[in-house]
C-alpha cells in the first residue's frame, strides 16, 4: 500500500479512540459535507437506468462547466486505474511530487515512468500528468500554460482533483481537444468521500474507450442521486468556496503562531513547514486530531480544514498545549 492520508486505522493503533472521536485533517475531504437528504428506495434496490447515468453526466458538465464528453467512474481513483486502456505503453513524465499513485499504476501497466520538476520537461512524453493545483503542495499552472504544453506530448492529463473552489485553473471547459483529458474528483470538495464518485473529461474517442473499460454501471445508483443534487447546487457551492477560502487564512493564522512556514496548499488542505513534523502530527494526534507527514519531507506537515466550530475549537485548544 503506499503512502495516502486518511491512514486513521494508524492513529487508532498507536494513539487509542474509536474513529468517531477523531477529528481526521489527514486528507483534502471538506468536512462539512453537501447535505446528501433523502435518497430514493430505487437508487439502493435497482440498476442504474443509461437515462440515469446520462443526467448524471450532465450535472457534471454543468459543474465544470464544460460541454466536453463526461464519463463517471468510482472515484478519480478509478479513471487513473483506466489511463492504460487509452493508448500503447511508452514513456510517462509526471510532474512531481504529486500523488503517489500515478506512478505506481503506470508502471504496473508497462509505461516507462519518469518524473520532471518542471512543466517543460514533460514536453516529448508520450503521456504527461500534471495534477492542478498539485497535491501536496499546492502548485497550480494557469490554462494558458497548460496549453502550450499540449501540443509537445501524446497525452496530456490533468488531475483538478482539488480544483472545485478555483474554476478558474480549470481546464475542463476546453476538455474536447485532441490528446487532452481532465480527470474529476466529487468526494473531495462535496465531502463525500466514501461516495467513490469522480469524473473523466476529454473528447469523444477517449471517453467512449474509458466507457467502454468502466463497464455498464460505472457508478452506484445513490452516487448518481446524490451527484445529480449536488452538482447542480451552485449556491452550495459558491458558499462552500467562500467559507473554504476564509478558512485557510484561520488555518495559516494558527499554524504561524507555531512557527510553522506555510509551503503551499489548496482550498482543502495546507501544507506547512515545522522544525519537525513526526513530532507536530504526534502533538495534535494526542489531542485526537490526524495529520498527515511524509517520509521523504521529515519536516512536511498537511492539514486539511477542521469543519465545524468545535473542531476548530478543539484544534486551537491542542496547537495552544
Amino acid at each position: 500500500m503506499r503512502e495516502h492520508g486518511g491512514n486513521l486505522d494508524l492513529a487508532q493503533q498507536r494513539f487509542g479512540g474509536p474513529a468517531e472521536d477523531w477529528i481526521d485533517l489527514s486528507t483534502g475531504i471538506n468536512r462539512l459535507p453537501y447535505p446528501v437528504g433523502e435518497i430514493s428506495l430505487r437508487a439502493w434496490n435497482a440498476l442504474p437506468s443509461r437515462a440515469e447515468i446520462e443526467a448524471l453526466h450532465r450535472a457534471g458538465q454543468h459543474a465544470y462547466r464544460t460541454s466536453a464528453p463526461v464519463v463517471a467512474t468510482g472515484g478519480a481513483q478509478t479513471a487513473i486505474q483506466l489511463l492504460p486502456q487509452l493508448g500503447p505503453t511508452g514513456r510517462a513524465c509526471i510532474l512531481a511530487p504529486t500523488y503517489n499513485e500515478y506512478a505506481g499504476v503506470l508502471s504496473a501497466a508497462g509505461l516507462d515512468v519518469r518524473e520532471a520538476s518542471e512543466l517543460d520537461a514533460l514536453a516529448g512524453a508520450d503521456l504527461a500528468i500534471v495534477v492542478n493545483p498539485n497535491n501536496p503542495d499546492g502548485r497550480n499552472f494557469v490554462p494558458k500554460d497548460l496549453l502550450a504544453l499540449l501540443p509537445r506530448v501524446g497525452r496530456l492529463v490533468i488531475d483538478e482533483s482539488f480544483a472545485d473552489a478555483v474554476p478558474q485553473l480549470s481546464l475542463a471547459p476546453q476538455a474536447d481537444r485532441p490528446g487532452l483529458l481532465i480527470l474529476r474528483s466529487f468526494g473531495k470538495f462535496y465531502g463525500l468521500a466514501g461516495l467513490r464518485l469522480g469524473f473523466a473529461i476529454g473528447n469523444a474517442a477517449d471517453i467512449a474507450k474509458l466507457a467502454a473499460a468502466s463497464g455498464p454501471w460505472p457508478v452506484s445508483g445513490a452516487a448518481i442521486a446524490i451527484g445529480c443534487r449536488a452538482l447542480r447546487d451552485d449556491a452550495w457551492a459558491g458558499a462552500t468556496s467562500a467559507r473554504l477560502a476564509r478558512d485557510c487564512v484561520r488555518l495559516d493564522d494558527m499554524a504561524q503562531a507555531q512557527g510553522w512556514g506555510l509551503v503551499g496548499g489548496t482550498p482543502l488542505f495546507r501544507l506547512y513547514e515545522t522544525p519537525d513534523a513526526v513530532a507536530a502530527q504526534e502533538k495534535l494526534a494526542r489531542g485526537q486530531i490526524w495529520s498527515r507527514v511524509f517520509a521523504q519531507k521529515p519536516r512536511w506537515l498537511r492539514l486539511g480544514l477542521p469543519g465545524s466550530e468545535s473542531e476548530w475549537t478543539r484544534v486551537t485548544e491542542v496547537l495552544a498545549r
